[in-house]
């Protein structure tokens, strides 16, 4: 049930970036107003994902999960019946609200539901279910909209959610902690990612505001860590950052995602202005990065039951790199089978990097404070992605399209290369103070 909720999150994110152009013509709109559709949803997600952790300590991780999964699946019928783009946005955002529940307490009840020795073997497995999904989103997509419209593909949503919902009663009833959200901090942390995102979204044409709105941001997490200095669960999770472990995971995945995003958004335009492919052919030639990934994913949490992680990440993050870096600079092969081999690689050293990584960072904080692991877990995600995805546009904007994907390739492996050694630095840590933080 935990997996069936992150397949319906991450196919959505998936399949919204396919409809848009449909989106568009649907509702008469411009392209520029069409792209918050997605944008809507990528913002909500930052700003409840550190919120929706720290309440499900307070509150109870099934109880903020599932009115997460039952704000989705509003969202979704919201989305399917939305007129007006302007609504549609609207319904992103808090279709966006409910995911970021479900991301920040999918791992919380994961830990809850299952013995310790099996969540290695159970974070592999939710990997791969993700790599799939992932891979699949544009295909599913597409059939969905050869044989019917835009809103179905957020219809779709409404039945998955109700199945989550009506089985919520299987998740482990834990009561919360007693507290209460602070309000400053939450209009802190809502109001920083807010100046973030948007000036991510400027810094590629509008350099300059771009720059102060991030600065802006910053500005807004130094009062909120100062607001917050002394809580014993503050919603910006400082003191699990002050476990090595938990701080030296967290950074990895940041420089790990921000690579996987430049290549993401680098290699199909290799294969499509250097290798001169067609877009159907482009995409099927990036498969095989997440079919590796979905093989190797479930491999690697069995690996890190008997080995240590950081030997598991380091040698993932090297794969990524030298993968990244023999399919994006090697000559052009008109049948691309250097590409492949680079991707496979690539696939395998990213499968053999996320799931250890996940580990690690969960089991090293304590159980109470799982969900502000699982919300740290997928904020490094997503500002990895923002990262490689700001890098992307500002290389697009400075240099021509060729150069700009070499430097990009160049940027995403030396990134793999830095999860690789912050990965190894962690390997002093897991002796000793793990097994004691993990109860």
């Amino acid at each position: 049930m935990l997996l069936l909720t992150l397949v319906l999150v991450v196919l959505d994110g998936a399949i919204a970036n396919v409809a848009l152009p449909s989106i568009a013509l649907s509702l008469h709109a411009e392209a520029s107003s069409a792209v918050w559709v997605v944008s809507a949803y990528q913002l909500a997600v930052l700003v409840a994902i550190l919120p929706c952790g720290a309440l499900g300590e307070i509150h109870g991780a099934r109880r903020v999960y599932l009115i997460g999964v039952a704000l989705f699946t509003l969202a979704s019928a919201a989305c399917a019946l939305a007129g007006d783009l302007r609504l549609l946005i609207l319904a992103r955002f808090v279709q966006g609200l409910g995911a970021g529940a479900i991301m920040a307490l999918a791992m919380m009840n994961l830990r809850l539901a299952v013995p310790q020795r099996m969540l290695g073997p159970i974070i592999g497995i939710n990997a791969m279910v993700i790599a799939i999904s992932s891979a699949a989103g544009p295909g599913i997509a597409g059939a969905i909209l050869s044989v019917t419209t835009w809103p179905w593909l957020f219809a779709v949503n409404i039945p998955l959610g109700i199945i989550v919902l009506l089985g919520g009663r299987l998740l482990a009833q834990v009561q919360g902690t007693r507290g209460t959200l602070n309000l400053k901090a939450l209009l802190a942390n809502t109001l920083m990612f807010i100046l973030f995102f948007c000036g991510a979204e400027r810094i590629a044409t509008a350099p300059v505001p771009g720059l102060l709105l991030i600065a802006a941001a910053l500005g807004c997490l130094v009062f909120l860590l100062r607001l917050e200095r002394g809580s014993k669960a503050p919603l910006v999770p400082t003191d699990l950052l002050a476990t090595p472990a938990f701080r030296v995971a967290v950074t990895a995945s940041v420089f790990c995602f921000c690579g996987q995003m430049l290549s993401a958004i680098a290699l199909p335009f290799y294969l499509q202005h250097s290798l001169k492919m067609p877009p159907v052919m482009a995409g099927l030639y990036m498969m095989p990065w997440p079919v590796a990934t979905a093989i190797v994913a479930p491999l690697s949490g069995r690996m890190a039951n008997r080995l240590k992680t950081a030997w598991l990440c380091a040698l993932g993050g090297g794969l990524l790199a030298l993968g990244l870096l023999i399919a994006g600079l090697s000559p052009p092969d008109p049948k691309g089978i250097v590409f492949l081999i680079g991707t496979i690689l690539a696939g395998i050293g990213f499968g053999l990097f996320q799931t250890p990584n996940n580990r690690i960072l969960l089991l090293s904080a304590p159980k109470a404070r799982s969900g502000a692991a699982g919300a740290m877990q997928g904020t490094a995600r997503l500002l990895g992605q923002t990262l490689g995805g700001i890098s992307m546009s500002i290389l697009f904007a400075a240099l021509p399209v060729t150069i700009a994907l070499h430097y990009a390739v160049m940027i995403a492996a030396a990134c793999a290369a830095i999860a690789s050694l912050v990965s190894l630095s962690r390997a002093r840590y897991e002796a000793g103070g793990l097994a004691a933080a993990a109860t």
